[in-house]
């Protein structure tokens, strides 16, 4: 099924935001940091679990939302290396709910040319849910419209192990390249893709909690209060319309010089 109606009814507060969009200026990563489930559910009194059952809703506006408006990449944070921690039921719930997620979504990927794209130690997750995935990035191999990075297992301290890891058994194979930024870079798990542009948090929270520590280094980051199952097409493009209303340096002293920055640059600042 394609994608259902459009991004926004005329009239609509999501019509107000986008008009004052520029679409020609979009952030080229966005990157979102799910929070806030377990306090949405205990507002309602309800166990933790059904927050995250309300929050796979708000995954589906936000990827819909995210295609529909041209965005090139997407990350969502859904599982971090720390979450082992929390009570096995709900991490079985997690899983479930993100293999039930898949089973529906799938066609609506692909028929939306959007490539889904684990990130993380997903591998290492169970069996099914690794099948699931597998079966997702395979429907999806072809597509050539918004990329969809979903963070499973992840941590962003593991990830640039992980790149070391690469490197140093490149190097063992008699692949020697220059360990600089680049070959960094091209050995983590978003390997090929552009820095992340926006980091958004909802819940509130002032934390990056371990996400994308390299693909961040110059975003520009927009917290919200929403809670995450409360998060919709109209709080995303309200991260957007700030991040167009920021000026971005990237260590230089902005466009009053006259002078042109240059991000190659950004290493020197």
């Amino acid at each position: 099924m394609a994608l259902r109606g459009p991004l926004a009814e005329p009239g609509s507060p999501e019509a107000e935001l986008l008009a004052r969009i520029d679409l020609a200026r979009l952030p080229a990563h966005v990157a979102v940091i799910m929070d806030g489930n377990g306090r949405w559910a205990k507002q309602r009194g309800r166990p933790r679990v059904e927050g995250h059952r309300a929050g796979v809703a708000a995954v589906r506006d936000t990827v819909e939302s995210a295609a529909r408006l041209g965005l090139d990449h997407l990350t969502l944070y859904a599982f971090s290396v720390e979450n082992w921690k929390r009570p096995r039921a709900e991490v079985w719930t997690l899983m479930n709910l993100l293999k039930d997620y898949l089973r529906r979504e799938l066609e609506t990927l692909v028929e939306n040319d959007i490539r889904f794209e684990p990130i993380g130690r997903w591998r290492e997750l169970d069996p099914s849910v690794v099948r699931a995935l597998e079966a997702a990035i395979e429907a999806t191999r072809e597509c050539r419209g918004m990329r969809f990075n979903i963070a499973l297992n992840y941590s962003g301290r593991c990830e640039v192990v992980d790149a070391c890891r690469k490197i140093v058994a490149d190097w063992a194979a008699g692949k020697r390249i220059d360990i600089d930024e680049e070959a960094l870079a091209g050995s983590l798990y978003t390997a090929g893709q552009p820095d992340v542009d926006l980091l958004i948090r909802t819940s509130g929270e002032m934390r990056v909690s371990n996400f994308l520590l390299w693909q961040i280094a110059y975003a520009e980051i927009w917290v919200t209060p929403v809670l995450w199952p409360d998060f919709r097409c109209r709080h995303l493009l309200e991260g957007i319309r700030e991040f167009q209303a920021r000026e971005r340096r990237f260590g230089g002293v902005g466009p009053s010089t006259g002078e042109p920055i240059d991000p190659s640059s950004v290493a020197d600042a």
